[in-house]
């Protein structure tokens, strides 16, 4: 492993960019280490039965050291209640007697359904059934609740109604639907803005708090439309697509002449507070790979590459642009390969990591374009890369309780941490990239947080047949998208929850 650029002698930014163009056109030393040279049905079905091993080794774990308690702390074989703690960095406000939501539990359904074990989904959906509920005293992120309990509730909803057959007969009458629309519920206040705009913050008991703060991100406050759409599709109930659809039009509105948003902004005032606009974390409009860009002006602000902007391979691949997918996937891939992970932050400006933001919290997104750029192309290296990524998280990240985050991917010391996300998505995407039989004859969307959607036929218009540039490599996907398209559908075009491409 490479020791990082000292910061006294920055390279530049377009060079950086250049070498790595070039290693992924070449197939780059990085690249080079996996070679495509045939995959097998036994290789395939090795590969899928090492990530089962990795899924119930962090499921298991979690359910004998932490359930129903949040997340999983792996090192130390015991939990955390980390609801009110996701996007609350400076860990403000912290609840005193809350004792967890089975985060992980409730993440973790959708993935059952996808391994194919109904008997621990049926069995989770039960418990959530008799002993959930949000009537707690706790402060919570708006746009995590959301994408985690609430989008995970809603698959689990649809995938126990699909499989009902194979359950035990009478003991599903919607009640995980029932909890979704008594969260919900608990969602709306944040709505009841001058501006429509909801706040980032909420008390799932008391609503919004006396001086709570008004600032919130572009994606707090424009991506709520996919789980909340499907809610009050569900439900009956028009309140919440409504709320969240007039807080994406509001978004809309405040564009820049050159269409592009900033990061944060203030609920009651709807102005701008950053206007950096980029496609990393709290930013969705998608300007490019590299660099975060003043929504005003267009003028570059940073050059980085981000573990969360690894979603972007994939986002082309959605979109049809294959080629240009392939060539942003490999880049990520190069740095995956230089570190063994990708780190959350990497500057391109200086060929080196983030003084601060060296982790890797087990994320998905290089796995989700991994296995979307699969799907569209079947080329047996996106395959070879998976096993890649099986074998840096089980080599650098496995414990015996466990899946454990990287603190510092200059070390790999590990920190006490098994994020739910891990099982719903990390997971997940690895699995179908070797085992898609999921997907067979079914129309889903997954969501932000990686929980599959059963879109129902009358949910839905189809675009028509042209709606991109002519000069994208075009290429069906098999199934039907993924949210992260949907981001750039809804906060882009202003669409609503009943448009999708078509699958077919």
């Amino acid at each position: 492993m490479r020791s990082p650029r000292p910061p006294g002698h920055p390279a530049s930014a377009r060079l950086v960019v250049v070498a790595l163009l070039l290693a992924a056109l070449t197939g780059g030393a990085a690249a080079g280490a996996v070679r495509s040279d045939g995959y097998g049905r036994a290789r395939k079905l090795h590969m899928k039965n090492k990530v089962l091993d990795m899924f119930y080794h962090a499921y298991d774990n979690y359910m004998a050291y932490a359930f129903p308690h949040d997340e999983l702390k792996p090192l130390t074989r015991s939990f955390t209640d980390s609801l009110s703690e996701l996007g609350n960095l400076n860990l403000e406000h912290l609840p005193q007697d809350y004792n967890g939501s089975a985060l992980t539990l409730v993440e973790s359904l959708s993935s059952l359904v996808v391994l194919g074990n109904l008997t621990e989904f049926e069995r989770g959906v039960l418990w959530l059934s008799e002993n959930l509920t949000f009537d707690v005293d706790a402060r919570i992120n708006l746009f995590e609740c959301n994408i985690r309990l609430l989008g995970g509730l809603l698959s689990a909803h649809l995938l126990a109604k699909d499989y009902i057959s194979q359950l035990k007969d009478g003991l599903y009458h919607d009640q995980l639907l029932h909890l979704a629309v008594n969260l919900g519920n608990r969602f709306l206040p944040a709505f009841e803005t001058p501006t429509g705009l909801p706040y980032a913050w909420i008390n799932l008991k008391y609503g919004v708090m006396e001086n709570e703060t008004t600032e919130t991100s572009t994606s707090g406050c424009g991506s709520l439309i996919l789980e909340m759409g499907a809610l009050s599709r569900l439900s009956g109930d028009s309140r919440y697509e409504a709320a969240a659809l007039r807080a994406l039009r509001k978004l809309w509105s405040m564009r820049s002449s050159l269409n592009l948003v900033g990061t944060t902004l203030d609920v009651l005032t709807g102005k701008w507070i950053e206007y950096s606009s980029g496609i990393g974390a709290g930013n969705t409009i998608l300007f490019s790979v590299y660099h975060e860009a003043d929504m005003r002006t267009g003028e570059a602000t940073y050059w980085q590459l981000t573990s969360l902007q690894a979603f972007w391979p994939g986002l082309q691949t959605l979109l049809g642009d294959v080629a240009a997918a392939n060539l942003s996937h490999r880049e990520f891939y190069n740095v995956w390969q230089r570190f063994g992970v990708l780190p959350e932050r990497y500057l391109l400006d200086y060929g080196m990591l983030h003084p601060t933001e060296k982790y890797y919290p087990l994320r998905p997104e290089f796995a989700e374009s991994t296995f979307y750029l699969y799907q569209a192309t079947k080329d047996p290296w996106y395959l070879e890369v998976g096993e890649a990524i099986v074998g840096s998280l089980n080599y650098y990240t496995k414990v015996d309780g466990g899946f454990a985050s990287i603190r510092d991917v200059s070390t790999m010391k590990l920190e006490d941490h098994q994020h739910s996300f891990f099982l719903s998505e990390t997971c997940k995407y690895l699995f179908l990239l070797y085992d898609d039989s999921f997907l067979k004859n079914q129309n889903y969307i997954f969501t932000t947080e990686g929980h599959p959607l059963l879109i129902r036929s009358t949910w839905h218009e189809k675009f028509p047949a042209t709606h991109g540039p002519s000069n994208w490599t075009i290429v069906k996907v098999p199934f039907i998208l993924s949210s992260s398209l949907l981001v750039l559908l809804f906060r882009n075009i202003g669409l609503v929850c009943d448009k999708n491409i078509s699958a077919g």
